[in-house]
């Protein structure tokens, strides 16, 4: 008990030497022993590292798993040394909810069938997201947070110990120049020359811990490459898989989109803009300044319809049939159409699906 009390007070007056040092050192008051250029530089490079380091790590996670609660829950699976669950990723949650809703519309409506489609392919980059976090916290994270949780913890006790060496030093040498009586000298030169050795010991260990940050940069540099690797197999991935749907959804649809839009645009008496022959005003067209009871003359002569074969068009105004005999147009939807012998020349034959009838050649910008 006697030793632990000694120990403590012994503990406690250095540690109070060491304050009132620092205390003085700050105030000018007292000498300060200056560390070598050398090891002063390498500190500066230290701490250089090691705060950048922590910005890239940390940053990094924020890229890989940007949900903050998700990040919290993997620090303490890792601290707890334990496995990080398995958790869906976004593109894999929305593909299932895609099939989920195919199955609600009908997988056999194009609308379900192309939600099937797209939310395989979303399961797909899920996929390749999974692979890209996986790849990256080993070959980039980990290594990052090896360095910030062990060699700097280490370098980071050493240079507290080299700073409590160098304090007791300078208090050896403020001793040395107090002191009057030739044994106090005697002592006090003793206590210095144990004291610079330690100094010097304590300087040397910590020297060769910071002039391992260049292996760490070489070790880093390599990790880094692998990072680029994986983002860049991660990305040519998503590529791919989105080529290929692409592909899919071509071939699979063709020119369906906008055939079925117009129908579906037709059947729901959607208006897509106004009709010549209802009076609405069309910018450049021959009506525009024309009353809506009398509508001007259309200038037939400058369209001119095809001699024969069929050929697609784009619909520039709304038509409402006059009668069966006619087809409707919503204006922007694409028709196939083609004349017959003996026709007016005014109109052409056009076929939208299994829909057929006369339409007002005015009313079509014929495609080549």
């Amino acid at each position: 008990m006697d030793f632990n009390v000694k120990k403590l007070a012994s503990d406690a007056g250095v540690f109070f030497t060491r304050a009132v040092q620092f205390t003085e050192e700050k105030l000018g008051q007292a000498e300060k022993t200056e560390l070598d250029a050398h090891l002063e530089n390498l500190i500066a490079r230290g701490d250089c590292t090691k705060n950048w380091t922590e910005k890239i790590f940390r940053q990094t996670e924020v890229l890989l798993q940007p949900n903050p609660s998700a990040r919290i829950e993997e620090f303490f699976y890792e601290k707890l040394d334990r496995k990080i669950p398995t958790r869906t990723t976004n593109g894999e949650l929305l593909g299932q909810y895609m099939q989920d809703a195919a199955k609600d519309f009908g997988p056999g409506t194009p609308y379900g069938s192309t939600l099937i489609t797209v939310g395989e392919y979303q399961k797909k980059l899920g996929g390749a997201e999974r692979e890209f976090l996986q790849a990256s916290a080993v070959s980039f994270l980990t290594p990052l947070r090896n360095f910030l949780e062990g060699d700097w913890r280490t370098i980071s006790k050493e240079r507290r110990l080299l700073e409590n060496r160098r304090l007791d030093l300078d208090v050896c040498k403020a001793r040395l120049k107090k002191a009057k009586l030739a044994e106090a000298k005697a002592a006090a030169e003793q206590e210095l020359r144990v004291a610079q050795t330690e100094f010097d010991r304590q300087a040397e260990v910590t020297r060769l811990l910071l002039e391992g940050i260049s292996s760490t940069h070489v070790n880093h540099l390599r990790c880094l490459h692998e990072f680029v690797e994986a983002q860049a197999a991660y990305y040519a991935q998503c590529h791919k898989h989105m080529q290929e749907l692409q592909k899919e959804l071509s071939s699979a649809n063709g020119d369906a989109f906008p055939n079925a839009f117009a129908v579906n645009a037709s059947t729901s008496g959607i208006s897509a803009g106004p009709s010549p022959l209802s009076g609405g005003s069309i910018p450049g067209h021959p009506a525009a300044s024309s009353s809506p009871l009398e509508p001007a003359p259309l200038k037939i002569e400058e369209v001119k319809p095809p001699a024969t074969g069929t050929r697609k068009a784009k619909v520039l105004y709304d038509y409402d049939a006059a009668d069966t005999s006619e087809l409707s147009l919503l204006a922007d939807e694409l028709i196939t159409v083609y004349t017959v012998p003996g026709m007016d020349p005014d109109w052409l034959i056009g076929e939208r699906g299994n829909q057929k009838g006369k339409v007002p050649v005015t009313y079509l910008e014929l495609l080549s």
